[in-house]
């Protein structure tokens, strides 16, 4: 019995260990290197067919000058604040957006939501490519938006939104809005009801009940939603690439540019790397204040 709940609880570490850990330290090992003129285009840090003598001299190698390189450049460091401001943003946004949307399917009729649960997920049936694609359409001088905007008599010329960080923010919108509503919704789903009914006995207004025992008891969907918006987002090149234009600093597209226009493997391991922990850092933070409620709780 041991032995099976020990394979059974060892599935995830290796899955973890196999797509996470592993290329980590791949790419972790490229960013120590020097970049070269060749195929694979850097000169490796660490010969694994030296054996245990170039592990021990591992120490004495290290070079950490394209980590020097971001710092100096402020390209770099540019794109990563330009990216967190529109990650957090565009999150806020979705979490405007979609916390309406997941409190009105968890409160609509029980025959009701598996259409409204379809409608939400019915966008992941199409290419994501395909879908920034049409975005291209609608935020076009030339598209629908603009089109509609001048024949209702809002605007008398077309605006400039594609190929601005406006164009950036409802594209990341419009993509991963569902991943904000269906945690919430999945939270909200399971809120039992008679403890509104017990706080209007007590007292408090619809508004009171609202703020007072909803918002916290979905606090855990609200959290797990922000994180699939953000960690995506923050990391995200198609849609900078192809609605933001060269005006849109995100350290995904930098990245990108980086690896297969510039051919600077090291540099842009050394990006993926502190883009990486950036991600981890809050992730981390989390978990250990959770674990310690959960403590305090027992």
């Amino acid at each position: 019995m041991n032995w099976r709940r020990i394979a059974l609880i060892s599935v995830p570490y290796f899955w973890l260990l196999g797509l996470f850990l592993v290329p980590f330290f791949i790419v972790l090992k490229i960013s120590l290197s020097d970049i070269a003129l060749a195929i694979p285009p850097y000169t490796p840090t660490l010969e694994l067919s030296e054996g245990w003598s170039g592990l021990r001299d591992l120490v004495a190698q290290l070079d950490f000058e394209n980590f020097a390189f971001l710092a100096d450049d402020d390209l770099y460091w540019k794109s990563y604040l330009s990216s967190v401001q529109i990650a957090f943003i565009s999150t806020f946004i979705c979490l405007l957006i979609g916390f309406p949307i997941a409190y009105g399917m968890a409160n609509a009729p029980t025959e009701w939501q598996p259409t409204l649960m379809l409608l939400v997920i019915l966008p992941f049936w199409t290419s994501f490519l395909i879908r920034v694609y049409s975005l291209i359409g609608l935020l076009s001088q030339e598209g629908m938006i603009n089109q509609f905007l001048m024949w209702i008599g809002i605007i008398n010329e077309p605006l400039m939104i594609l190929n601005t960080n406006w164009a950036v923010y409802i594209g990341i919108v419009y993509t991963y809005c569902p991943f904000m509503i269906l945690p919430i919704y999945a939270t909200l789903i399971k809120l039992d009801a008679s403890l509104l009914e017990a706080a209007e006995d007590l007292g408090c207004s619809r508004t009171e009940a609202f703020w007072r025992i909803t918002i916290p008891l979905s606090k855990a969907g609200i959290i797990a939603g922000c994180f699939l918006v953000f960690i995506p987002a923050l990391g995200e090149f198609v849609i900078p690439s192809l609605l933001g234009g060269s005006g849109t600093l995100m350290i995904g597209k930098v990245l990108f540019e980086e690896f297969f226009a510039n051919r600077d493997w090291p540099v842009a391991s050394a990006v993926a790397v502190i883009l990486l922990l950036i991600l981890i850092i809050p992730i981390v933070m989390y978990q250990r204040n959770e674990q310690k409620m959960m403590e305090a709780d027992t």
